[in-house]
């Protein structure tokens, strides 16, 4: 594109983008991506016991963890245990249909176990599967040496 000025004379125009500070930009935004994303799944360490029978994870509920220290998640978030029938009561589905996996620290006493299972009933859920690690057989044991 051509620019006449007032004394006659034409002149074309810059039209070309300078992309090195974009790109700058752009690789900046991936480190930081790179950092952070494995923070972001990192998720709640827990040491679920281990069992003969388990079935596989087939569909999507949610989930209330107890952690070593028996601090109790729903989904992933903080929650006092006095307000976990709350919380789960305003999920907004019917709590009759409404399913829950419950995952605990082997190493927490039944005791607090208990009592997160009275806040789940409480709250109306009556489908409650605890999550377990299947028991590694000795002939895995031996083959993973390999």
């Amino acid at each position: 594109m051509a620019i006449t000025t007032s004394n006659g004379q034409t002149r074309s125009s810059l039209a070309d983008i300078n992309i090195t500070p974009l790109v700058d930009v752009v690789l900046v935004l991936l480190v930081i991506f790179m950092i952070t994303e494995p923070v972001l799944q990192s998720g709640i360490e827990v040491n679920v016991p281990k069992t003969r029978t388990v079935r596989q994870i087939t569909e999507q509920r949610m989930v209330v963890t107890i952690d070593r220290d028996q601090k109790v998640y729903l989904n992933d978030q903080l929650i006092n245990v006095h307000d976990l029938a709350q919380r789960l009561q305003q999920s907004g589905s019917d709590p009759s249909h409404q399913a829950i996996y419950l995952r605990s620290d082997q190493s927490v006493p039944f005791g607090a176990v208990a009592q997160v299972m009275d806040a789940v009933k409480e709250a109306g859920i009556t489908n409650m599967s605890v999550v377990t690690q299947p028991v590694e057989t000795k002939a895995s044991a031996g083959n993973s040496g390999q």
